[in-house]
């Protein structure tokens, strides 16, 4: 970037700082809702609060049946429009 650039998009610098940490939060929002590892610790600890009574069926169920949607969602095999799976050459 050359000086005269520089100068001009100056005023520009704080929208692209914060367009850098609202992608940074995204990313990091979508890592913590669909990372397995983290719904399955979820899970763990949706069954400990059902075991000790914080929560009631009803709610645990509708909780249960979404985290494991996602998780679902993450660990199925991704397909193409081909019906191949990513990742497969054939």
């Amino acid at each position: 970037m050359g000086l005269v650039s520089g100068l001009l998009l100056l005023p520009l610098a704080p929208v692209r700082g914060t367009l850098w940490v609202a992608d940074h939060l995204l990313e990091e929002a979508r890592r913590q809702t669909h990372d397995p590892r983290v719904l399955r610790a979820r899970l763990a600890a949706l069954n400990r609060a059902l075991d000790e009574g914080a929560i009631d069926e009803a709610a645990f169920e509708r909780e249960e049946e979404r985290l494991l949607t996602l998780l679902e969602r993450r660990t199925r095999p991704r397909t193409t429009t081909h019906g191949l799976s990513q990742g497969r050459h054939v």
